[in-house]
């Protein structure tokens, strides 16, 4: 019987450290299976991620013991060390390319098809987004007999021109707190970037003032401001 994340939903934490495993099985080979101490690294990066975590040893360890009672994950062990690989496309029932789209969705929250396309690049390279599309048209459309959905789309967020993709291995998505979480980074977005256009405006002003002064003490013309 494949996951149903309708009866046990992935804790926030479980899906950071599968999501972890499945994306380093695709960009670093050479490092895979994973030791915790790489896990725990991979699952707190700055980037690539959202929301950013800090995930100890201790959570992640349960959160693999958790999924190994799932068939999500799986635990190999030698004389050197322990290392653990994940088990989600057979675990969960989706063919491989769902489950890239699946795992970049849990890595760095909702997005439209286009945006994961170009994130799956060093995952899977989809021949287009027509093809993303089929893939999560299929995941939202998946049988209650197979677990049922594994993707809502989204409502329009305001100004956006597409609609983005969620998963739904953590449960049912709440829109309205998405939406919040969306207008609040937007918000915080566009204060940053006044900041920035403010800052840059200033230093502007300051190098014309020294370039006049500088003008004035070799006695020529200072150069002609450009047309705007």
């Amino acid at each position: 019987m494949p996951f149903d994340p309708r009866n046990t939903p992935l804790s926030a934490i479980e899906a950071r450290v599968l999501a972890t495993l499945m994306e380093k099985a695709r960009t670093v080979p050479d490092s895979y299976p994973l030791t915790l101490n790489s896990l725990v690294t991979g699952c707190n990066q700055k980037s690539s991620r959202d929301p950013v975590m800090e995930v100890s040893e201790g959570e992640a360890q349960e959160a693999l013991d958790s999924l190994r009672l799932k068939t999500l994950s799986v635990q190999i062990s030698s004389t050197r060390s322990t290392r653990w690989e994940h088990n989600f496309p057979r675990g969960i029932g989706v063919p491989d390319q769902s489950a890239v789209l699946l795992a970049l969705l849990m890595l760095r929250g909702p997005q439209t098809a286009g945006e994961l396309r170009i994130n799956s690049e060093r995952w899977h390279r989809f021949a287009d987004i027509s093809s993303v599309e089929a893939f999560l048209d299929e995941l939202q459309e998946r049988s209650e007999e197979k677990g049922g959905p594994l993707v809502v789309l989204l409502p329009r967020a305001p100004g956006a021109r597409e609609q983005r993709w969620a998963h739904l291995l953590c449960g049912p998505v709440d829109v309205s707190t998405l939406a919040t979480a969306s207008s609040a980074s937007t918000g915080s977005n566009a204060s940053a970037l006044q900041q920035r256009v403010d800052a840059l405006e200033a230093e502007v002003a300051q190098l014309n003032a020294t370039v006049k002064m500088l003008c004035e003490s070799l006695g020529v013309e200072p150069p002609a401001a450009p047309a705007a």
